[in-house]
């Protein structure tokens, strides 16, 4: 054991393992607040913690360009990686308005986004093609499984063949949507258990759900481990959440004492 009074390491950015892609909703009660200056703020505290950032929904159009743009530089300047959430390349999909979309992100200066299909579908060969279409443009293409609305509980063959198939494109995670995650666990009192088993679960970012912070996010570290990608975390939440993956709060039940007692 170390004579050094700190706490035991863990690994830091770039990260494989144990990523937090925070979900910035802009001035609300769940994100920041005093404009970019709050993200400021949040980050000389919390970057470390941070691996991801991104813009929630639509509000690469519902702020001013120019507050988004400042944000984004903010998140790159402090090593987290800032993207549009995937209801903007959606909206610009199913409006015939890629074009137009690339043009926003690049007056917004940012240059990564989500290709979701949450209400559109795309066919393997269309999504491939969309990923390579935007990354030959520059842009870091992250990608989301799952439906807002499933109707029956996600296949997980269906899941594992999309990330081997978007890891052809060079996308090393794949987000899953939350309503995915939460269908599977009410379907099964196994499923969560089966998904941890697949060989490519280290592959996944696990969407929660902020308003069941902190109970479920605390379940799912005791679920899957302190090492488990997590995205959608809100702002106020990022410190807390790194706590728990180190067993800190009681919500972990302080777990960082067990072997020292």
């Amino acid at each position: 054991m170390s004579n050094a009074f700190e706490l035991p390491p863990r690994e830091g950015k770039p990260r494989k393992r144990g990523l937090t892609t925070m979900v910035d909703f802009g001035p609300d009660e769940m994100g920041w607040t005093g404009g970019p200056g709050g993200i400021e703020s949040l980050l000389k505290c919390a970057a470390d913690y941070i691996d991801y950032a991104k813009i929630y929904a639509l509000n690469g159009l519902l702020l001013p360009e120019e507050t988004v743009k400042e944000a984004a530089k903010l998140y790159r300047d402090y090593d987290c990686h800032p993207f549009a959430g995937g209801m903007l390349f959606e909206y610009a999909y199913a409006k015939n308005q890629l074009d137009e979309f690339d043009t926003l992100l690049r007056r917004e200066e940012l240059m990564g986004f989500e290709i979701s299909e949450n209400y559109i579908t795309l066919e393997d060969d269309e999504r491939k093609g969309l990923i390579d279409r935007f990354q030959k443009a520059g842009f870091d293409v992250v990608y989301e499984f799952g439906r807002k609305a499933p109707t029956e509980p996600m296949k997980l063959e269906e899941l594992g063949a999309v990330i081997h198939s978007v890891g052809e494109c060079g996308i090393e995670h794949v987000i899953v949507e939350q309503s995915e995650i939460d269908m599977l666990a009410e379907s099964s009192t196994t499923g969560l258990d089966e998904l941890r088993r697949q060989n490519w679960f280290d592959q996944i970012v696990i969407e929660a759900d902020p308003y069941r912070f902190p109970q479920q996010h605390a379940g799912l570290i005791k679920q899957f481990g302190p090492d488990v990608n997590l995205c959608n975390i809100a702002s106020g939440q990022v410190l807390r959440l790194e706590g728990f993956r180190r067993g800190i709060g009681r919500a972990v039940e302080y777990c960082i004492m067990d072997d020292l007692i």
